[in-house]
Formats: structure tokens, C-alpha cells, sequence
């Protein structure tokens, strides 16, 4: 497919390699403004805002994903497969499922269960288990270590609902020892290993499914700085 694409008006070489990707547009807007230098919108699509700076003297860029692996799913695979970007780090929010997570608190996702079939698509003789990419697993760790801030590693769910009808799902998956359900990881270390390209899925808890704790709309957006410095530390 011939760039610009349906999603993304960018032109050639104006992604670098690393690209940051928060659901939320507007997060993006506030990182771009918060932590780069000589930054430029280039996407605005459906408002799916995007911009390419540098953080201390690095190239980087940061778009939004939108909500779902349906819509992470699309701007992830024009990104690696047209744009010619090598590495996605997802910087999202997610609910706890572990409970002794508190809001605020880190979780990098190792790996990605799903209830999705989205991985049906690829045709595939089996169940392929999403992983994150080891470098940058090794990268965000050291990033947080230099920072000081704490990192929950293990299993994300990446689920395909947000108003699910059953129960004891949340239960269920706690058994197995998942930390935090979110809504984007698996499809984004699909895209990834199909592409042969690297992702990465830090999200900050943002509620507690068991205990009720919450953060609100506002601090969603423009609160998650921590989050932010990891990844922006892996450059």
C-alpha cells in the first residue's frame, strides 16, 4: 500500500524507528508538548493525533492507537509495514486484576493473554502465545531502574471487551496469575512478530477491578508521567 495510508497522512521518513503509543490522541498531544523538542504533528486523521520530535538529542515519534486491538491492529501494521518503523512501545492504562496492584503503579507485560481471535487471522496450525520483545524488556527495565520506579512484569489480558457479561471472567484469569487487563497488547505483538519488528506494552494502573479504586478522566490523560519517562528512557 502506497503512503500516505487511509489512517495516517504522514509521509515517507517522518516515523522514526521508535515510535510511542498511548490509546489516547490526546496523550500524545501531551507528550509531544511535555517531553520533545522540535516536534511536528504529522497525523490528524479521524483525530488520531501524531507527532516526531527528539528527546535529549534521539528521534522519536508518538501516536495514538485508539481503543481496542481492532484499531491498535491497523495503525500498528501501517507503521511497521509501511512506514518502516522498527520498534512500538504501547504506554497505555490498565484495571488490576492482581490485588495487591494499586493505581499508579507500572506493569509491563511479558506477555499478552487475549480472548480475542485476532491471532486466527494469521492462519496458524496452533495457539501462538504474544510476547513481548526481550530487548526491550531488558531496555524498560533498566530505564526504570535508572529512575527508581518499580516495575510489575508478567501477563497482561488483552481483552477484546470492556463490558463483558460474564461474572467471573476477572476471577478466573486472577487465578492464573494475570496482573492487569488492558485492550491492545496481543494484537500489537502479533502485528509485530508477523512483521518481524519489536513491541512492548507499559501501561499504568489506572483501577482496581477488586478494590474500586479509580483515577479519573483527567489524570488518564496527563498523570502517567512515569510511564512516560521509562519509555522514553529505552531510547
Amino acid at each position: 500500500m502506497p503512503i500516505p495510508t487511509p489512517h495516517l497522512t504522514a509521509k515517507a521518513g517522518e516515523y522514526a524507528k521508535t515510535v510511542l503509543m498511548p490509546g489516547d490522541p490526546l496523550r500524545a498531544k501531551f507528550i509531544a508538548e511535555k517531553f520533545l523538542e522540535d516536534y511536528k504533528e504529522v497525523n490528524n486523521v479521524r483525530g488520531m493525533l501524531g507527532y516526531t520530535g527528539t528527546y535529549k538529542g534521539k528521534p522519536v515519534s508518538v501516536q495514538g492507537s485508539g481503543m481496542g486491538m481492532p484499531s491498535m491492529g491497523i495503525y500498528s501494521y501501517e507503521l511497521f509495514n509501511f512506514y518502516e518503523v522498527e520498534n512500538i512501545v504501547r504506554i497505555g492504562s490498565a484495571g488490576a486484576i492482581r490485588k495487591e496492584l494499586n493505581v499508579g503503579e507500572i506493569v509491563l507485560g511479558l506477555g499478552a493473554c487475549t480472548d480475542s481471535n485476532y491471532a486466527y487471522t494469521f492462519g496458524l496450525p496452533g495457539t501462538f502465545a504474544p510476547v513481548a520483545s526481550y530487548g526491550l524488556v531488558q531496555k524498560a527495565q533498566a530505564s526504570a531502574d535508572g529512575l527508581g520506579v518499580k516495575l510489575h512484569v508478567g501477563n497482561l489480558l488483552s481483552s477484546d471487551v470492556f463490558y463483558g457479561d460474564r461474572e467471573d471472567a476477572m476471577k478466573l484469569w486472577l487465578k492464573m496469575g494475570v496482573l492487569a487487563v488492558e485492550m491492545e497488547s496481543a494484537a500489537l505483538y502479533l502485528n509485530a512478530a508477523r512483521a518481524d519488528k519489536k513491541a512492548l506494552c507499559i501501561c499504568t494502573i489506572s483501577d482496581t477491578i477488586f478494590t474500586g479504586q479509580a483515577l479519573p478522566a483527567e489524570a488518564r490523560e496527563k498523570s502517567f508521567t512515569d510511564m512516560m519517562e521509562v519509555a522514553l528512557g529505552m531510547l
